[in-house]
């Protein structure tokens, strides 16, 4: 295709065909000529809105854009409803990988009820990958909103399922033959495979009815840059037991043969949680199906200490993430 806005035409058959979930908080959608979505919430309703784009990969990008914000969202305690998508492709993209990204977007946003409702798609030269850029709202009762700032001194913290969840499937997708070289092929399909529990928004929705003080999802930066943002919005100290945090053997392996730090891997399906109970909180999630572990706890003062058997050291800054030395 030509640089510049896609033409009506592919815009109707490769974009707005392939939609096909519906809200009824939607009142205007996805059409030619409309650049706005419009939506009506209930008097007790507010917005929550986030906004992510996929930079690391090219690799389900569709699928990452959509669990991404709708994370984000979940974190806040919020429903998702929809997105609106900003989609740049490089000069000659043809038109068959526009229409498969597209049905790969609304395969994921049905997946978890959220309409597609708007967005912009354009071909141009800055680019030189598919680049989706999402734009999310949601909805949450006015009394329901959770902040990462909201963690108190003496609350549990909390971590679901495991770390590094996202980075390992990303990095087994996009070096799968280095990987045979050194481990089984039916390894490397099983690090593949863990994308399968990036959403979060199941035990957002369990922590949510169960009184959660703060959450936030464990993205880029990896649990280390989570628990820094977590400690730096809510004003709080932390200490964190190294051991407990929880790490798939997958994420191990595949850390130690790339030389990377799986603490500071993005770990979307990771997500971090502070609760006056966490034992609580986390049978509650077991209940559901969602392993959680108690890493920790807030405290008060700025001390941020990683704590491993009798070595004590302090947790630093987010620093840039892991991925990125493996995925150039």
């Amino acid at each position: 295709m030509k640089i510049g806005k896609v033409p009506e035409s592919v815009l109707k058959r490769s974009v707005i065909r392939q939609l096909h979930t519906k809200r009824k908080e939607v009142v205007l959608g996805a059409g030619v000529g409309e650049d706005c979505a419009a939506l009506t919430l209930a008097p007790d309703e507010m917005f929550v809105m986030s906004t992510d784009p996929i930079t690391g990969t090219i690799h389900e990008i569709g699928k990452l854009a959509i669990l991404i914000t709708t994370n984000d969202l979940a974190s806040a305690g919020a429903e998702p409803i929809g997105v609106m998508l900003t989609i740049l492709l490089p000069e000659h993209t043809e038109e068959s990988l526009l229409k498969q990204l597209m049905q790969e977007l609304e395969e994921a946003a049905a997946a978890v009820s959220v309409q597609i409702m708007g967005g912009h798609t354009e071909i141009t030269r800055v680019v030189n990958q598919p680049l989706v850029t999402v734009c999310g709202v949601g909805k949450v009762k006015k009394n329901g909103l959770i902040s990462t700032g909201g963690a108190k001194p003496g609350m549990d913290i909390i971590a679901t399922k495991w770390i590094g969840l996202e980075g390992t499937a990303i990095i087994a997708n996009e070096k799968e033959e280095e990987l045979c070289t050194h481990f089984s092929r039916h390894f490397v399909e099983q690090a593949q495979a863990l994308d399968r529990y990036l959403s979060v928004m199941p035990e957002a929705a369990t922590a949510v009815k169960s009184g959660v003080g703060a959450m936030h999802d464990v993205t880029e930066g990896g649990i280390f840059g989570a628990l820094w943002e977590m400690a730096e919005a809510s004003g709080v100290g932390l200490e964190i037991d190294l051991k407990k945090i929880p790490l798939r053997q997958e994420t191990v392996e595949v850390c130690e043969f790339f030389h990377i730090n799986p603490y500071e891997l993005i770990s979307s399906g990771c997500m971090l949680m502070a609760a006056v109970d966490g034992n609580e909180l986390i049978r509650r999630l077991k209940e559901n199906g969602i392993e959680a572990t108690v890493i920790g706890k807030a405290t008060a003062g700025n001390d941020r200490v990683l704590m491993n058997e009798d070595e004590r050291r302090f947790l630093e800054p987010p620093k840039t993430d892991e991925l990125y030395k493996v995925i150039q």
